[in-house]
This record gives C-alpha cells, structure tokens and sequence, in this order.
C-alpha cells in the first residue's frame, strides 16, 4: 500500500467513493471533478498527474468509468483492499437508488413534476461534464502537438462522426511516434 494509506483508512476510501457516487447525477463524466477534487486536492492519495492517467485508463477500458476510475484510485491508494473499498462505495449508492427507482418507477414516470425535475438535473450534469472537459484539457493540452491532436479528435468524433476506437488508437500511436522523436532529438 502506499505511505499514509493503511487499513485503517479504507473506511475512508469507502466513504469518500460512497459520497460521490450518492451524489452525483449524470454517470461517470459528472463524477470526475468531484473525484479529482477528493482524492487529489483533499486527501493527496494521487498526483495531478496522475489522475490525468487515470482518468485516461479508466476511459479506454470497458466498463463503466467511474467504476473504473474508483479502481485505479483504490488500487493505487491501498491496493488489492483499498480497490475493493473504493468500488465497493461506488456501487453500493448507485444499486440502492436502482432498487428504489424500480419499486417506485411505475407510478412516477408519467409524473410531471419528476420529469421537470429531471429536465433541470440534465442541465446541471451537462456542466459538470463541461468542467471535467476544460480541468482535464488544462491538465493534457500543454503543448502544440496536443492541441492538434485534441481538435483533430473533436472533429473527428463531433463533426464527422467516427467511432472513438480509432480516434483513441490514432491518437496513442501519433503519441507514441511523437514521443519518440522528440526523445532522440533530446526533448523531454
């Protein structure tokens, strides 16, 4: 486990994890922010840089990204237990609020009132979506050849409409050729 991460503090991983996933509407892209805002700013348990990397991971693989997220923050944090905790306290919010919403979802789903209040809550979930895009660009476009390749892909996945698979496999191997070059020009 990492230094200042012991069992003790899985209780902690579980609670923070459970917060976040009790509380934000709109899936895993409204949650980055508050999770980066928890484990970074609050707790220090991963870098800036870091999370950038994870969030990148967790994006790339299947699955559900918060889900994905809380197990690299967890893993990272406190290993095999602390990614336990940490998804653990994702899930458990989000299948509590599944099970009620279906008890309940016949009578309310014609209910004018619940669907005003949905049309609000979208509103809300489209500019946490909106921050975790423009902290994540400050984070990732630092450089020319990153800014290319951030507005190539936007008009690659918005304009033209392509599959995010290649757009994401284009831009790791451009990444990686530029890396390279860059390396034997002797740029770090």
């Amino acid at each position: 486990m990492r230094a200042g991460i012991g069992k003790k503090n899985l209780a902690v991983m579980f609670i923070s994890f459970s917060k976040i996933g009790s509380f934000t509407i709109g899936g895993g892209l409204a949650m980055l922010p508050l999770i980066e805002r928890e484990f970074v700013e609050v707790r220090g348990w991963v870098t800036r840089e870091e999370i950038v990397d994870i969030f990148a991971v967790a994006q790339s693989l299947p699955g559900v990204i918060a889900i994905n997220t809380s197990l690299c923050i967890g893993y990272r944090a406190g290993g095999i237990p602390g990614a336990c905790a940490a998804a653990l306290g994702m899930i458990l919010p989000s299948f509590v609020c599944i099970l009620a919403i279906a008890v309940f979802f016949i009578n309310l789903q014609n209910n004018p009132w619940i669907q005003k209040a949905f049309a609000g809550v979208r509103a809300g979930v489209t500019a946490m979506i909106l921050l975790a895009a423009v902290k994540l660009g400050k984070s990732i476009l630092r450089n020319p050849p990153a800014w290319v390749l951030g507005c190539l892909s936007f008009l690659a996945l918005a304009v033209f409409g392509i599959n995010a698979i290649p757009v994401i496999f284009a831009c790791g191997l451009i990444g990686f050729v530029l890396g390279i070059a860059r390396a034997k020009a002797g740029k770090p």
